[in-house]
């Protein structure tokens, strides 16, 4: 699970991880995401490979990520984590805000991706209901329900 400590100095409890990747049950009904992520950039580079690492316990060792070119920073084709190679793809054709996933034997997950900028409480509203067992709702549907400006 990919978590941002709360470090606010006002905060009278003790600091908590902040929930930045949700995933939908098993059980769930096939809708148009698997998943949701809220990244806290637009920089592929600092932001993959916590993914990465995080989505190997449901497609494997990730071989690919395959992302809309408009949501993210230039950066290179090739990553390296923990010693295998992923393959960053950026198309125009992939829906905006979404990413895809894939491990060996083609195992795909598509995630809505949450704008950075988005606030904590839109941010975790979007990813709640991301992954309702229920969810079959577009990206654009969800992160606009939930109160998201999209550009």
């Amino acid at each position: 699970m990919i978590s941002d400590p709360d470090t606010r100095a006002d905060q009278a409890d003790p600091p908590r991880a902040e929930v930045r990747l949700r995933m939908k049950p098993g059980t769930a009904v096939r809708g148009y995401v698997d998943g949701a992520w809220w990244p806290r950039s637009h920089d592929p580079a600092a932001e993959f490979p916590g993914l990465v690492l995080a989505m190997s316990s449901w497609v494997g060792p990730v071989r690919r990520v395959s992302y809309h070119l408009n949501d993210w920073t230039t950066t290179n084709r090739e990553l390296t984590v923990e010693g295998w190679s992923v393959r960053l793809v950026g198309y125009p054709t992939i829906d905006a805000h979404t990413v895809m996933v894939t491990g060996p034997n083609q195992k795909r997950m598509c995630l809505l991706v949450v704008p950075p900028e988005t606030p904590g409480d839109v941010a975790r509203a979007v990813l709640a209901s991301a992954v309702g067992s229920d969810t079959v709702a577009s990206v654009e549907e969800l992160l606009v329900s939930n109160g998201v400006q999209l550009r």
